[in-house]
């Protein structure tokens, strides 16, 4: 029976329900579920909160990736450098555009190693796409000086890094395009699939507020053929009521952090360094270890629910044979992926519990 679970989206429910109900009660007496107030709301808290002039919401991060990339002129043969350790949505975005993603290896912190892009570069790169994965940010200064090096834009898949910061700069707001997702399981969670756009680019803006709706630039006329990515209304009133919570969410998923540093054996387990130029939102809390698997099992034994994020590389998928990779070309990535193991995290874990999950972690090593 699981005692510590990995999330508590009932907990949260419990914790909003007497202030969000009356909420939906609102929007859904009104009639207005597609756009409206709720929506240009949600727009302008998010561009404010991530520090940029603009952001458009959507049907889910992995359209932000998709539009984006196109947005940036990402066309069929054109290649994109990304990781290959990242959710499958980075990667998908892509191959929907029918361009080449371009895999590099990773540092000990999971992100991108900008050491390798370099060498990756060709002349038919059009973009660099930036994984800021586990919520810690990736190399930005690095690989923006190397982008525009190369007069290469770069996009930031920050699916899960809201309100993350490096050197003092917000998520999304480094690179021209910034992606969100807000799926249930991330920081700012929606009540279903969700995402959004955020850029400091107004044609980009404009481009995309108008491609998620067919292309319609009035209710009868089409500019350009687009596509249904809208935000619903619902989901935009959920999102503004929890955007005006998520500081204090960030602050107890770090404090929660904080306390596995203190309590894990570092002899037996390795976490990435948090750098001083670093703010770290922990989506995740990744650890590494050895007989991961074995480990996995005992805590699941205990009671202590846990997740792997993610056990098999992108470029090792079934869907990634026709791009020509291999096993053993990107080695740390790789390593990782048997080593890693995701620790519960979420903000409703009580003291106790992160003390019985280290506890029970290092009791396994000894």
């Amino acid at each position: 029976m699981i005692q510590i679970p990995y999330i508590n989206l009932a907990e949260q429910w419990k914790n909003e329900r007497e202030e969000l109900l009356p909420i939906l009660d609102t929007i859904l007496g009104s009639g207005q579920y597609i756009g409206g107030q709720e929506v240009s709301r949600f727009e302008e808290s998010a561009a404010k909160f991530c520090g940029v002039k603009y952001a458009v919401a959507l049907n889910s991060g992995t359209d932000a990736l998709v539009f984006g990339l196109s947005a940036l002129g990402v066309r069929p043969g054109d290649e994109v450098i990304t990781p290959p350790n990242s959710f499958i949505a980075s990667t998908a975005a892509i191959v929907h555009l029918k361009a080449i993603p371009v895999f590099v290896d990773v540092s000990e912190d999971q992100n991108i190693d900008p050491s390798k892009i370099e060498e990756a570069i060709t002349k038919k790169t059009k973009a660099i796409m930036a994984v800021h994965l586990t919520g810690r940010i990736a190399a930005m200064k690095e690989i923006i000086s190397i982008a525009d090096k190369h007069g290469i834009p770069v996009i930031e898949d920050a699916a899960q890094s809201i309100g993350s910061k490096y050197d003092n700069k917000l998520s999304g707001s480094i690179g021209k395009i910034g992606c969100f997702s807000t799926h249930p399981l991330k920081n700012l969670n929606a009540c279903g699939d969700g995402g959004f756009l955020t850029t400091n680019d107004e044609a980009i803006y404009k481009q995309i507020s108008n491609f998620r709706n067919h292309g319609l630039i009035d209710r009868n006329t089409v500019e350009y053929f687009g596509y249904v990515s809208r935000m619903d209304t619902l989901q935009a009133a959920i999102l503004n009521y929890r955007l005006e919570h998520l500081p204090a969410l960030i602050e107890k998923r770090r404090s929660n952090a904080a306390k596995y540093r203190n309590l894990l054996d570092s002899k037996n387990v390795f976490i990435p360094e948090d750098k001083s130029f670093e703010f770290n939102t922990y989506h995740t809390f990744v650890i590494q270890v050895d007989k991961r698997d074995e480990l996995k099992k005992y805590l699941l034994e205990k009671g202590i629910e846990t997740s792997i994020h993610y056990p098999i590389p992108i470029h090792l998928q079934p869907a990634s044979r026709n791009l020509g990779y291999k096993k053993s070309d990107f080695p740390v990535t790789e390593k990782q992926a048997e080593r890693i193991l995701t620790l519960p995290i979420n903000q409703y874990l009580k003291e106790e519990e992160i003390i019985k999950v280290a506890e029970t972690v290092n009791q396994f090593y000894q």
